[in-house]
């Protein structure tokens, strides 16, 4: 059996579902989180508390729990385990466990916007105007380069953590005068956006799979209704993005749509909180997982799926007794 490992879990108790829904018995699901109140813990077939992702013996700790238990993908659900698992690839690997994280390169930019930006521009890849610091900015309105409204958030944030907009300098000023976030401001950009989920074959580094989503509501930060499209366009313009940025399974990407082009805005390089759509609509990244596991190369399925599917989450729960809490 080919079992897969889910690190800082959280609440993705859907997303356990449709795997179990998906490749049933044929493949466990392990999970770890910090807090034995994770909900996604009990959705698990296998559960464990492990210490915080900056302990000194985090690695240590999850590689042995994926060594026991026959684990050959380890993936995580946040943002700065990311890095993490990229940084130690290679001893996931010497016990033959596939890692669903970009390269360390790749994952450093994704986790650093002003990063990413610099990059992106470098590989002549769409994306929106960004600038590093308050004065960075201020030369740059000088020149006419960008006016306000802007938008502001934190370099290294996640969600929709710390975000702004701000219609003039002197609101701009008052928030980097408060010191709680370490900003990038960025061009507003007054249009549609969307988002795609996205598998990159681990072998070939390649898309295999795309399903693209525009959003009609988000909440905390996330997409909680959204409504399925396909544009070639959006297709290529994913292609392209793989080409100069090295992924290993799934990714959700975050689009702007402006004057007919697509322009990238963020890239999280893990399971995006609005796969499930995808999966609904008979997106089975799961099964590439698995295809990827046995070590065999994914063949695209990009664009096999069909408009104007939607998705509305809502809530649910996970009751347990505080005897059955992992310990």
């Amino acid at each position: 059996m080919k079992n897969i490992m889910f690190c800082s879990c959280g609440r993705r108790v859907q997303l356990f579902k449709f795997l179990k829904e998906s490749l049933g018995d044929s493949c466990k699901i392990i999970a770890t989180d910090v807090q034995s109140i994770a909900p996604a813990l009990y959705a698990a077939d296998e559960h464990y508390l492990t210490p915080r992702i900056d302990a000194p013996n985090y690695v240590d700790t999850i590689l042995k729990i994926a060594i026991d238990n026959d684990v050959k993908a380890i993936t995580t659900l946040i943002d700065p385990e990311i890095e993490l698992l990229a940084k130690n690839r290679d001893l996931f690997e010497e016990y033959g466990i596939i890692v669903l994280a970009p390269s360390k390169e790749t994952a450093a930019y994704c986790f650093d916007k002003y990063k990413m930006f610099c990059y992106l521009k470098k590989n002549n890849i769409r994306t929106v105007l960004t600038y590093d610091t308050l004065e960075h900015f201020k030369e740059g309105h000088n020149k006419h380069e960008i006016s306000f409204p802007v938008f502001i958030k934190p370099r290294t944030g996640s969600g929709s953590v710390g975000i702004h907009k701000c219609s003039n300098m002197n609101e701009l000023e008052n928030y980097f005068s408060e010191g709680k976030f370490d900003y990038i401001i960025q061009e507003f950009m007054d249009c549609e956006d969307c988002d795609a989920d996205v598998y990159i074959d681990c072998y070939s580094h390649k898309p295999v799979a795309a399903f693209s989503k525009n959003k009609l509501e988000t909440k905390i930060g996330g997409a909680s209704k959204t409504i399925s499209f396909k544009d070639q366009r959006l297709f290529d313009f994913i292609e392209e993005i793989c080409q100069v940025l090295e992924f290993n399974g799934p990714v959700d990407m975050d689009f702007w749509y402006k004057d007919g082009q697509y322009y990238l805005s963020e890239v999280n390089p893990r399971f995006g909180g609005a796969y499930l759509h995808a999966y609904g609509a008979g997106v089975d990244f799961f099964k590439l997982i698995q295809n990827n596991m046995e070590g065999k190369v994914n063949e695209s399925i990009i664009g096999k799926y069909d408009d104007g599917v939607l998705m509305m989450m809502y809530d649910s729960v996970v009751i347990v007794s505080k005897d059955e809490l992992v310990k």
